[in-house]
């Protein structure tokens, strides 16, 4: 018996390395030669208050908030809501308890086929374009390339990354703030703190099969062995940078399809 479990496990982690290696293949294929910076005319502008297209700003230029928030979605008309409900009640809880604090949630949808942009340019319609603008992608990218879109034109002192699936509780920010205000002074202002489902993971693994399970911790070996260590949950869509480390990181980006 015990033999038999042992040949499962050596099977398994065969399959994550095989797994671990086509999708690197696949990103090696994917990638381009130089970084896709390229903006359709119709993604330059964001739809202000009064209907009217505004041109967007630049990560280049000087910051204008305290936190920029870039939401990345593909499709995600039902669950878009629940996510931006949760985030503009932190936002806004902190901005009364704080009345300095400025910030804005970018919205990009990466070329959904659902009701996505409409979805949000109603949270737009309701705190304003000030405080909630939506990029609507001519086509979809992948959700790299939709990150990097919202980046590129965003205000924030500090941005985070946020999956629009809410997979990550929004009050969390403050633990990510942590992280990365513990890394000061930082070296040419370049920061990045990730945030982690680890907490989370006792009650994932009571929801999946053993199949799925052995797969998942062959996966996070082979990260951590051949990638990042430092890293524990490396896929986590939780991410905070500072203005200049999200700027170098998201001009280098030579893969769209992938994060």
């Amino acid at each position: 018996m015990l033999c038999c479990l042992c040949d499962l496990l050596q099977l398994l982690a065969a399959l994550a390395a095989v797994l671990l290696l086509l999708v690197a293949v696949i990103a090696h294929v994917t990638a381009r030669k130089m970084p896709n910076l390229h903006r359709h005319e119709a993604e330059k502008f964001f739809v202000g208050n009064n209907g009217e297209k505004k041109p967007f700003p630049s990560i280049h230029d000087r910051p204008e908030k305290d936190l920029s928030v870039v939401v990345p979605a593909y499709n995600e008309e039902a669950r878009l809501p629940v996510m931006m409900d949760e985030a503009m009640q932190f936002l806004e809880k902190r901005q009364k308890q704080r009345s300095s604090f400025k910030y804005e949630v970018i919205i990009v949808d990466d070329g959904s086929s659902d009701k996505t942009t409409q979805v949000a340019l109603n949270y737009s319609k309701k705190y304003g374009s000030d405080k909630v603008r939506v990029l609507t992608l001519v086509k979809n990218r992948g959700k790299g390339g939709a990150v990097r879109m919202g980046v590129l034109v965003s205000r924030g002192k500090i941005i985070l990354m946020a999956d629009a699936d809410g997979a990550t509780k929004f009050a969390d920010l403050e633990n990510v703030e942590a992280g990365l205000n513990s890394l000061k002074p930082w070296p040419d202002n370049l920061a990045i703190a990730c945030g982690s489902r680890a907490h989370l993971e006792k009650e994932s693994i009571a929801n999946r099969s053993m199949f799925r399970t052995v797969l998942m911790y062959g996966f996070h070996f082979l990260v951590w062995f051949l990638c990042v260590r430092g890293v524990r949950d490396t896929q986590c869509g939780f991410k905070l940078f500072s203005r200049e480390a999200a700027a170098r990181t998201f001009t280098a980006l030579h893969v769209d399809r992938w994060l």
